[in-house]
């Protein structure tokens, strides 16, 4: 109980720096952490445990049938560092992501991520777990590679004596797959000595300011006046989902009135965001995924052919687009922000041990 309630404390700490923000738009962090892992258990809760027991069991059956029908190379999955070996010290740095199926950009994103912290930590043995077991099934069916879920993490943490326990998502926002992370952890709590929790990328201010440079460096050579840059990010229909206006708000105001951000799932939405390009007097479009990922999304919802995809409702409006295949991850200078996060959950367990 005394591992749980440090659990707490902890996160509670985050939960206050991320509401002491100023003018940050991110998820209704709620004022301590436990009411927002009561939340979460209670929205997994029944009745609503069977509606997401019967959509998982029909996302199963699509996925078989996306299985058979899949005819594009996303990449050699052995080439992907897995990281779900046993022989764990007393300092485990557990990376929790998503996931995506796309093996190449899993590699260049999750696992550069990944590497970079590896690197910076030498006193941490990093791992990984995905919070997508749909995604984890895929691959194990399609490549024979099982990657751990953060169930199958936490148990190997266990098993394997980790004393102090640093979880760092690589989640866009502190949004519900956020919590529903922290809300799995505090099961395992007393398993451990101690545990903390580094920052999603976009938290603070600073973290923005940081997103916002390392992007429109990235793109700077496209940056020719005649030419519209369009990130698409997820969307949800969580509170969460103000981050991408926030950074909308955030690149305007910094004079890159060329730059929009839209989202695939919620607002701004790709109608919005072409409304907002045709007020300009743009001859070209660039579009990205604003995802730490280059999947699915932005593969099909983005650079596809179908007739809804960003790329073919901007062509079709008349303008010449590229579309760019990188996620966020690939960005040293989204990696670096990550190391930040991490540290300072470190440096907390630090304060802790004193």
């Amino acid at each position: 109980m005394k591992k749980l309630t440090v659990l707490m404390m902890s996160l509670a700490m985050i939960s206050m720096i991320l509401t002491g923000c100023g003018t940050n738009t991110e998820s209704a962090p709620q004022s301590s952490a436990e009411p927002a892992v009561q939340e979460t258990i209670a929205e997994t809760a029944a009745p609503e445990e069977e509606t997401k027991a019967e959509e998982t069991s029909a996302e199963a059956e699509n996925q078989d049938e996306e299985d058979d029908e899949e005819n594009y190379n996303t990449g050699d999955a052995s080439l992907d560092k897995v990281r779900n070996e046993d022989g764990i010290g007393e300092n485990e740095l557990l990376v929790v992501s998503f996931g995506t199926s796309f093996n190449d950009s899993r590699r260049l994103t999750i696992g550069a991520i990944e590497g970079a912290l590896d690197e910076a930590f030498s006193d941490y043995d990093v791992r990984r777990g995905f919070t997508a077991n749909i995604i984890i099934d895929h691959v194990q069916r399609r490549d024979g590679i099982l990657i751990d879920d953060v169930d199958a993490a936490l148990n190997r943490a266990v098993d394997n004596g980790v004393k102090n326990l640093v979880i760092q998502p690589t989640h866009l926002m502190n949004g519900l797959e956020y919590n529903d992370v922290v809300a799995e952890v505090a099961q395992y709590a007393d398993a451990f000595d101690h545990v903390a929790f580094g920052e999603p990328l976009l938290t603070s201010d600073e973290d923005f300011k940081r997103v916002e440079e390392a992007v429109v460096n990235w793109t700077s050579e496209y940056d020719d006046g005649e030419t519209a840059i369009c990130f698409m990010g997820h969307g949800t229909e969580a509170d969460s989902n103000q981050v991408y206006q926030k950074m909308q708000d955030l690149l305007t105001a910094d004079g890159y009135e060329n730059y929009f951000v839209g989202t695939v799932e919620a607002e701004p939405s790709v109608e919005d965001v072409l409304s907002a390009v045709q007020a300009g007097e743009y001859k070209r479009v660039i579009l990205e995924p604003l995802m730490v990922v280059a999947g699915d999304h932005a593969n099909n919802d983005m650079a596809g052919d179908e007739e809804d995809s960003w790329k073919s409702v901007f062509e079709s409006a008349g303008y010449e687009v590229e579309c760019l295949l990188r996620g966020l991850g690939e960005n040293p200078d989204i990696q670096q922000i990550y190391v930040d996060h991490a540290q300072k959950a470190i440096d907390s367990l630090t304060g802790e041990a004193e």
